[in-house]
């Protein structure tokens, strides 16, 4: 089974990059930005919620968002417990 039969206008390359490197872009964004949102839902802080459903960088704004601006948050309010999470 050929993935041509199916969509025949499909393209090889996306602008010169594989069909496999974008598929692992896709996963790689994916799975950080599922880390993100959860941990954003959790500590119920909406703004940064809609910014990281909406705005797509590969995953960037979302490692950020987890390791640096989720986690400063819990530190800067003495929740022990959020810092080792």
């Amino acid at each position: 089974m050929n993935l041509r039969e199916f969509f025949p206008n499909f393209p090889e390359t996306i602008m010169g990059i594989s069909g496999a490197v974008v598929g692992v872009l896709v996963l790689w964004s994916l799975a950080w930005k599922g880390f993100a949102l959860w941990r954003a839902a959790r500590r119920n802080d909406k703004t940064w919620f809609f910014v990281l459903l909406f705005v797509n960088t590969l995953g960037i704004l979302e490692i950020i968002y987890y390791f640096v601006i989720a986690k400063s948050d819990c530190c800067a309010t003495k929740n022990n417990e959020c810092c080792k999470k």
